[in-house]
C-alpha cells in the first residue's frame, strides 16, 4: 500500500469482490456498495481510523502546499463524517495542544479527540462569533469546505449546487480569516464560477484548481485552493 499523500493510488488486489443484487437492494445500490468494497482508500481510511477517504484527498493537497501548520487554527464547514477534521488536528498537532480545530455540521457528528464540535448551521448569525471564540478569541488560518449537495443526476443543476455552497463558505470564510489565511473547496469540474474566481482572486495571493490523487477518476471533483488572504477592506 502506497502512503496516501505520495501522489501514488493505494494498490489493489487483482480479485475484485462483488456484490450480489440482494433482496430490496437496488442495482445502482449493489453498483456503488461493490465500488466501495474494492476502493483502497475506502479501506486504508478504515485501516487507519480516518472516518471517510475523504481524508487522503486533504492529506495530499497539504503535502504538496503546506498551509495546515503546527499551531494554526484551523475551521471545518460541513464537517460530518469528520474525516478532514481528523487529518486537520494531527497536522496542526491539536492534540499535544499546539493548534486549534473547530468543525461546525447542522446534522452534528461524534467527538473527534482534540476537536472542538458544533451541531450548528454555519448561516446562523452568531456562528462567525461563535467559532472565533472557540478558536480562543482569534481568527482563522485556514477554512476548509469539503460540503456537497446531494447529487441530481443533472450535470448542470448539480454544478450550480455545489458552486453555491462554495460562495456560501467562501462570505463565511472571509469573515473569519487572517490576513495570509487559506480557503480549500470542493467545487466540480467546470472549476470555479466566473465571477467567484474573479473575488477570490482579488482576495487571496494565490488561487488554483487541484485535482488530488484520492478523488475518484470518474468523478467531477475538484478543489479550489486560496492563499495568501489580503484580509477584509
Amino acid at each position: 500500500m502506497s502512503r496516501p499523500g505520495s501522489g501514488k493510488k493505494p494498490a489493489t488486489r487483482s480479485l475484485k469482490q462483488r456484490v450480489k443484487t440482494g433482496k430490496g437492494r437496488t442495482v445502482s445500490q449493489k453498483i456503488w456498495l461493490e465500488r466501495q468494497l474494492n476502493d483502497p482508500y475506502v479501506k486504508e481510511a478504515r485501516r487507519l481510523g480516518y472516518r471517510s477517504r475523504a481524508a487522503f484527498k486533504l492529506i495530499e493537497i497539504d503535502d504538496k502546499y503546506k498551509f495546515l501548520k503546527p499551531g494554526g487554527r484551523v475551521v471545518d464547514l460541513g464537517a460530518a463524517p469528520g474525516g478532514w477534521s481528523q487529518v486537520a488536528a494531527q497536522r496542526v498537532k491539536a492534540e499535544q495542544g499546539k493548534g486549534r480545530v473547530v468543525a461546525i455540521d447542522m446534522h452534528g457528528m461524534d467527538p473527534i479527540p482534540a476537536v472542538t464540535i458544533f451541531k450548528k448551521d454555519f448561516y446562523d448569525e452568531d456562528a462567525p462569533q461563535t467559532l472565533i471564540d472557540a478558536l480562543g478569541g482569534e481568527k482563522a488560518d485556514c477554512v476548509l469546505s469539503d460540503m456537497a449537495t446531494h447529487a441530481t443526476g443533472h450535470r448542470q443543476t448539480d454544478h450550480i449546487n455545489i458552486i453555491a455552497l462554495a460562495e456560501a463558505g467562501y462570505d463565511f470564510a472571509r469573515t473569519i480569516l487572517k490576513p495570509g489565511g487559506t480557503y480549500l473547496a470542493k467545487v466540480l469540474r467546470g472549476g470555479t464560477e466566473g465571477e467567484l474566481l474573479k473575488q477570490m482572486k482579488k482576495d487571496f495571493a494565490t488561487v488554483r484548481h487541484v485535482k488530488p490523487m484520492a478523488s475518484r477518476d470518474d468523478s467531477a471533483e475538484l478543489f479550489v485552493l486560496a492563499m495568501g488572504f489580503r484580509g477584509m477592506p
